[in-house]
């Protein structure tokens, strides 16, 4: 494996040196090509496959055949064409300008694209994914004779207003010495440092790195995730939180609102880079990502929300090989800003799409099936993407701290949560926001299921909320779940006997219970206020309910009746609570005053 960051891209290699590498198709099946008498192949090599030089990738080999998964449309490829073979993994490169930029599967700049080919992508088309003439500002923090290893930081790009790119020596470099180093405006490829390591070899350092993606990058050690991941979204910070470093599964059926909570936590999530991922999604829901990310404010910054995401864009209408590279791309960007000791947030939507193209591809090798048809490694391979989550030490120094957080979203057939992308996917995620169609359609957003649902991070959280928020958060949280299990049950009931033989009690658990549904967990995401709730507007909001509910119940103990107990100015304040700016929390003290 060669990772050293002087290398090009895959699109640019220069393919005279692999003249001797080619052998020749002879068989299409779709994105499967077979080629015979291709020397040196080994799995997971990139190929350059006909006239055209389409990217494939190598994923089978038996005898003298490679079996080849190609990215881009095959048609118009034909026996007897060539494939060369590139002698590398399939890699993408990792420097300054990924963010703010939108790339296909396989890490093209679609907006360079879209400047000499238009709205759809020319095969075999070669552009690289970082731009070669723009200059950037490096300033480096080592010095000449310094000694250095794989990970540490030797310099600093000011990316944006928000992020301070780090420039890293690759972590295949065990050990070297400095013996130069620049400080001057550089574009990518441009030397910015010079490395003699223990052979004697002298190693340059661009700030491109090339990695391969499928081989997660290195850390010093994973460590405990305990901060959560604060979305904004009130169901989620407060009953089903997800910490930096989590995971998490968004499954749903169709129309159940999937695609938009996964915008919500791009847009509002407080990681310091967001990646989204698009595999085999509509393109007109990219489209709404690409138009409206730019016109959002960063509530941290002020500035375009777009400067501290990278998208990854393989739509449906997209080669469907790609899909299955693609999330793996994600992943790799990920890792190398959280590398840096950011905080990244990677959403994949759908990883179902994604299962949908290796079953696809398993078909085509003639592997046996597994369940419904999806190859039987399946299981192994979603566990293998989202172990590469975690908060971690970082390899190198200074010491830093990173967290990598994968939300993926899954799209079972018909809402059927037991077929095998769903249950593999809840195998290895830590929190399960189960959304529901019903509830979509009674125009309820999110739409998860309160009852369906579960956080296995809720102890990690509770110590956090405890010492920033209050003491009493997490009893208040643990009342708020009892009152909706104990609707649940109530409502059995009333189904048998009506609603005037239930007792004032009962009647209290069902109006809290209400309030909880809809004035607490519902919210609006195009509502400007309601979009995004603090940690402290959340839980000033639940106290509200659970103390009106408290003193209601005490009230009702001490013998009055449940309409005697009912104060008409509390209930239009909860009403009308979640749409308090968060400049103005203190009409919440006030009420909560009252209550006492």
């Amino acid at each position: 494996m060669n990772q050293h960051p002087q290398k090009e891209s895959i699109s640019n290699k220069n393919e005279s040196s692999s003249q001797n590498n080619f052998g020749v198709i002879v068989k299409i099946a779709g994105p499967l090509v077979v080629a015979e008498n291709l020397a040196n192949a080994k799995l997971g090599d990139i190929c350059k496959v006909g006239k055209e030089g389409l990217i494939g990738e190598i994923i089978k080999i038996e005898g003298n055949l490679s079996y080849l998964q190609v990215y881009e449309d095959t048609a118009g490829l034909a026996p007897g064409d060539k494939v060369v073979n590139q002698g590398i993994p399939l890699s993408v490169e990792l420097g300054p300008g990924l963010l703010g930029n939108i790339f296909d599967g396989i890490l093209r700049p679609l907006n360079e694209i879209a400047k000499v080919g238009g709205i759809y992508i020319p095969k075999g088309l070669a552009i690289p994914s970082l731009i070669r003439e723009k200059f950037w500002n490096f300033e480096p923090v080592v010095k000449i004779g310094q000694k250095i290893h794989g990970g540490d930081i030797i310099g600093y790009i000011q990316e944006n207003a928000f992020i301070k790119h780090a420039i890293m020596v690759p972590p295949n470099i065990s050990e070297g010495e400095v013996i130069d180093i620049q400080k001057k405006s550089l574009k990518v490829t441009d030397q910015a440092a010079l490395i003699k390591n223990s052979l004697g070899e002298t190693i340059k350092i661009s700030l491109i790195q090339l990695w391969p993606v499928r081989q997660p990058r290195p850390v010093s050690k994973k460590l405990v995730p305990e901060i959560p991941l604060i979305t904004g979204q009130r169901i989620i910070d407060a009953l089903f939180p997800i910490v930096k470093g989590g995971t998490a599964s968004v499954p749903g059926p169709f129309g159940s609102g999937k695609t938009v909570v996964q915008h919500q936590l791009a847009k509002w999530s407080d990681a310091d880079v967001i990646v989204f991922v698009g595999c085999g999604e509509r393109g007109n829901e990219m489209t709404d990502v690409l138009e409206e990310f730019p016109r959002l404010k960063d509530p941290k910054t002020g500035r375009p929300l777009i400067e501290r995401t990278v998208l990854i864009a393989n739509t449906s209408n997209m080669p469907v090989a790609a899909r299955e590279a693609s999330i793996y791309t994600g992943i790799t960007i990920a890792e190398y800003f959280r590398d840096m000791g950011l905080s990244v947030a990677l959403m994949a939507d759908s990883t179902s799409r994604w299962a949908e193209a290796l079953r696809e591809m398993g078909s085509r090798l003639e592997e046996m099936p597994g369940e419904e048809g999806y190859p039987a490694y399946l299981g192994s391979r979603l566990a293998a993407f989202y172990e590469r989550a975690g908060a971690v030490e970082c390899l190198g120094s200074p010491k830093r701290q990173g967290s990598l957080t994968v939300i993926g979203a899954v799209s079972p057939p018909g809402g059927d949560l037991s077929e095998p992308v769903t249950q593999n996917t809840l195998r290895v995620s830590k929190v399960f926001w189960a959304l529901d169609d019903k509830l979509a359609a009674k125009r309820h957003f999110p739409a998860i299921n309160w009852l369906k649902s579960y956080s296995l991070y809720s102890e990690n959280t509770d110590s956090y909320f405890s010492k920033n928020i209050s003491p009493q958060y997490p009893k208040i949280l643990k009342q708020t779940m009892s009152i909706l299990s104990e609707e649940e049950k109530l409502l059995e009931i009333l189904k048998l006997v009506g609603f005037e033989s239930l007792s004032d009690a009962e009647r209290l658990i069902l109006q809290t219970a209400e309030f909880i549904r809809e004035d607490f967990l519902m919210q609006n995401a195009f509502d400007e206020i309601d979009s995004f709730t603090s940690l402290k507007k959340q839980y000033l909001m639940l106290s509200t309910i659970i103390n009106y509910h408290t003193w209601q119940a005490n009230q009702i103990a001490q013998g009055k009746s449940f309409q005697e107990c009912n104060k008409p100015e509390i209930k239009e304040f909860i009403k009308k609570m979640k749409f308090v700016p968060e400049n103005n929390l203190s009409v919440f003290e006030k009420i909560l005053e009252s209550l006492k």
